[in-house]
């Protein structure tokens, strides 16, 4: 069973589309206590760094999100979701991420369009969620906002700079671009993580 947190915004019918088409079971999680109780997390994102940390605020599941990542629960972040691990991130300064990762989320430089929207390639790399597909698949990117590699980047991808596609560490992964927009590569990343 795999938990959709929703915040109330992003993508979530796309992410409740695409577990329903690989057959996985599913519940959509608005409390702590739906998190507490699901076998695996998922958090799809779209919108503002700011406005979605103080949505998981004025929910008060940030404590519980966290408590669940910490004890091993297979945590998938999508997009604002990977962006969510990190300190924090130019696009709202003043709000913390949930700080798993010792990076801040920059903007993409002011000589390149933003968002960065469409098909893109992903460096080589080695992945569990990108485990049966090619080397250099294509997936649908949309975001002005970036992570940085760090030691637990996975995949990276290419704009203007080098960043992280996807990041994986232990129970823990997160995708920048949209799996549930992405076609067949998408749906294999997503399989691979329930699959875990």
């Amino acid at each position: 069973m795999i938990g959709i947190l929703d915040y109330g915004a992003g993508n979530l019918r796309s992410v409740e589309n695409t577990l329903a088409e690989i057959g996985a079971a599913y519940k959509v999680v608005r409390d702590a206590a739906g998190l507490r109780d699901a076998p695996k997390i998922v958090l799809p994102g779209v919108g503002h760094f700011g406005q979605m940390m103080r949505a998981l605020d004025e929910m008060r599941v940030r404590g519980a999100l966290l408590e669940r990542i910490r004890a091993g629960v297979p945590f998938l972040g999508i997009c604002l979701g990977l962006q969510a691990l990190f300190e924090r991130s130019e696009e709202a300064p003043e709000v913390r991420g949930l700080g798993l990762y010792a990076a801040t989320v920059r903007r993409f430089p002011v000589d390149v369009r933003v968002p960065h929207m469409g098909w893109n390639q992903l460096g080589a790399c080695e992945s569990q969620l990108l485990d049966g597909l090619d080397a250099h698949a294509f997936f649908y990117f949309a975001h002005s906002y970036y992570a940085p590699a760090v030691a637990q980047t996975a995949a990276t991808c290419t704009y203007s700079l080098s960043y992280t596609a996807v990041l994986e560490s232990g129970n823990t992964f997160g995708v920048q671009f949209h799996p549930e927009k992405s076609g067949p590569a998408g749906l294999r990343v997503v399989r691979n993580f329930v699959e875990l």
